[in-house]
């Protein structure tokens, strides 16, 4: 039972509702032009499930041989740190779901593009091993790119464009410019929640040498970028709005989640202590969900 526990805490499940978001918004952008497929949502989802694991036990075990897991994380205690999962097992999890990811991505462009687009296809397989080479990268292996403060940006592509924008073409065959911006607004509040990570993370970070962006802009300056981000998200939403010709109030549904997104801003601008600022990555993650739902129920509404 202990083993079961130690897996499922690696798991860190508690960050499925964020990777999830861009698939639901894909969606729900997909139905509002009515081309929306169940099995083609619930593909993506698995697949994006197997995603996220993989790259949380990868941030596991290369947080744990990086130095960033230390005695001065603030964070909860990882698996391979604590020694309740042993590196080399861990990484055969990294493997497992590696390999988990492959195939139910492989399962998923069969199902929404077959062989009939070679070329398409082809696109979509190479961005999914982008996408595992990325969950994987990020803090493992030499040279790992979260460690550059480079976490942003594959952040807003793979959670904002990739996740958005890939998930709504493997639905309608089709790209619309304007769903860019409501996966800008994706990226943007995925980021925030990197962003708050890094916060709470800023000196065990600074010593493990994991140039973070708060490590880089230092405390201050980072909550003020924290605010950019949420800003950013916003602005996406309402300029898409704006944009469409239906004005109906339905649209403007998204806004009941703004208050929880405020309360995070406000709590990670007035905290300075790492534990306190920790309960404010759940809450942007849920509010995250919370605003693509909300979002998306608007657009089926009007």
């Amino acid at each position: 039972m202990s083993s079961i526990k130690a897996w499922v805490s690696a798991f860190r499940l508690r960050t499925l509702p964020l990777a999830l978001s861009s698939i639901i918004m894909g969606s729900f952008l997909a139905a509002n032009d009515g081309s929306f497929k169940l099995l083609i949502c619930l593909l993506a989802i698995l697949t994006t499930i197997f995603l996220q694991i993989l790259s949380n036990l990868a941030n596991d075990y290369g947080d744990s041989q990086n130095g960033a897991d230390s005695v001065f994380r603030k964070g909860p205690q990882r698996a391979v740190q604590s020694g309740k999962i042993s590196p080399e097992t861990m990484k055969k999890g990294m493997y497992l779901f590696g390999s988990l990811s492959l195939f139910s991505g492989v399962i998923l462009l069969v199902n929404a593009i077959s062989f009939s687009s070679l070329g398409t296809f082809g696109f979509f397989l190479i961005l999914g091993i982008l996408s595992i080479v990325a969950a994987i990268k990020y803090t493992a292996g030499k040279n790992p790119y979260g460690y550059a403060g480079l976490g942003d940006i594959s952040v807003f592509l793979f959670f904002g464009l990739v996740g958005v924008g890939g998930c709504y073409y493997l639905h309608t065959h089709t790209l619309d410019y304007k769903i860019l911006l409501p996966a800008f607004a994706c990226g943007f509040f995925s980021a925030a929640v990197l962003n708050i990570n890094n916060i709470r993370d800023i000196e065990s970070d600074k010593l493990a040498g994991k140039y973070s962006i708060p490590v880089r802009l230092g405390k201050g300056k980072a909550k003020i970028y924290h605010w950019f981000l949420l800003i950013g998200g916003f602005g996406s939403a309402f300029t898409y709005i704006l944009l469409n010709e239906n004005h109906s109030v339905g649209k403007w549904l998204f806004l009941l989640s703004f208050p929880l997104i405020l309360i995070t801003g406000i709590k990670v601008t007035k905290e300075n202590e790492s534990e306190k600022i920790d309960p404010q990555l759940k809450l942007m993650a849920l509010s995250t969900l919370a605003f693509v739902i909300l979002f998306g129920l608007g657009l089926l509404m009007s």
